[in-house]
């Protein structure tokens, strides 16, 4: 059965890709067409148009963070962690991000023919310990095989629930001129981690991914009374891509600078050697935090009161100029815009 396009709503940035690429899944512009135009328009409803890391609706009086992810990180185990426990932390952080706090996972595993067992016994109690760490049950689950060759060991989904608190009104169409962006901690660990294992690179030092469950950083923010506007956990894309989205969905402009970006001296030097920008590379266990001008250096204190938010920063501020556009000041005091990329430096790294 043949398709026609012309039905579909604006079509145009799909027609260039009469079939999926990699850039696809990479987190930028070409995954932003494949969700605003070709599955939109599919499933439109109010609740998926917030396009947020997590849904929050309402059932029963109670406000719920729905998020669903899926995991197809090359390769399965890495420096720092495996496929286990970032599909956990993955999905517990896309909670967090709307204020929730995260309560039940359900996963569903993909499992190649001829995967060792040893292997995925290794990713499941990795998977479980994760889960217990993070305070959240894995409740039901799935288990499919596929034929050898087809699944590149295995793939996991998974779908979280939360309780978002009463009062909390987190999104990232919130964010208001005057706001300041903040930072949890060092960037492009993670993606770089992956690389030097995929590549077989060597730094001079081991980087480890920063892979780790956020929710109790963003609950301490939340029991202080911190005017949040908005959270995103920066994985795909990196940090770039997750502010030209908050720019996008509330309208406003960002102003970074780049000399207060905490870039790790390995994570900047394999940067350097690899043409890389660290602003693009994906974070695990980071978050981007948009808060009220009064009361960012109250959170950046919170923050860095804690273990993971040690070396929390403030890297720039929302202008109500160049709405959509995140601009950046260099080092040598120029300005340069820093916009979505197409795909992705470093596919499949989640």
């Amino acid at each position: 059965m043949s398709i026609s396009l012309e039905g579909w709503t604006c079509p145009a940035p799909l027609r260039d890709y009469p079939a999926i690429v990699m850039g696809h899944g990479g987190g930028g512009k070409l995954s932003a067409d494949l969700v605003r135009h070709l599955f939109l328009p599919a499933f439109r409803n109010a609740a998926l148009e917030q396009l947020g890391d997590a849904a929050v609706v309402e059932a029963g009086g109670a406000r719920l963070a729905l998020s669903t992810d899926a995991f197809v990180v090359r390769p399965l185990f890495f420096p720092g962690g495996n496929i286990g426990d970032l599909a956990v932390n993955g999905t517990v952080n896309d909670l967090a991000m709307s204020g929730a706090r995260p309560l039940y996972l359900t996963a569903s595993f993909i499992v190649e023919e001829g995967m060792p067992l040893d292997q995925l016994g290794a990713i499941a109690t990795t998977m479980g310990a994760a889960a217990q760490r993070a305070g959240v049950a894995l409740v039901t689950g799935d288990t499919k095989v596929v034929d050898r060759g087809h699944g590149d060991g295995v793939f996991i989904s998974t779908t979280g629930v939360g309780l978002v608190p009463s009062g909390v009104q987190i999104g990232p169409e919130r964010a208001r001129p005057g706001d300041v962006v903040i930072v949890s901690g060092e960037i492009g660990v993670h993606g770089v981690a992956i690389l030097s294992v995929r590549e077989g690179l060597e730094f001079g030092a081991p980087i480890e991914s920063d892979t780790a469950p956020l929710h109790e950083l963003v609950a301490v923010l939340l029991e202080h009374g911190c005017a949040i506007h908005a959270l995103r956990d920066p994985t795909r894309g990196g940090v770039a891509s997750t502010l030209n989205e908050i720019a996008a969905a509330s309208q406003v402009g960002i102003r970074l600078d780049e000399r207060a970006l905490p870039v790790p001296a390995l994570v900047r030097a394999a940067c350097e050697i690899l043409g890389m920008d660290p602003i693009y590379v994906a974070n695990e266990g980071k978050l981007v935090a948009i808060v009220a001008r009064e009361d960012a250096e109250r959170t950046l204190e919170l923050l860095r009161a804690q273990p993971l938010g040690a070396r929390a920063a403030i890297i720039g501020d929302i202008t109500a100029e160049h709405p959509g556009v995140v601009v950046a000041r260099t080092g040598i005091g120029g300005t340069r815009v820093v916009d979505m990329q197409v795909g992705e430096q470093l596919p499949r790294i989640c």
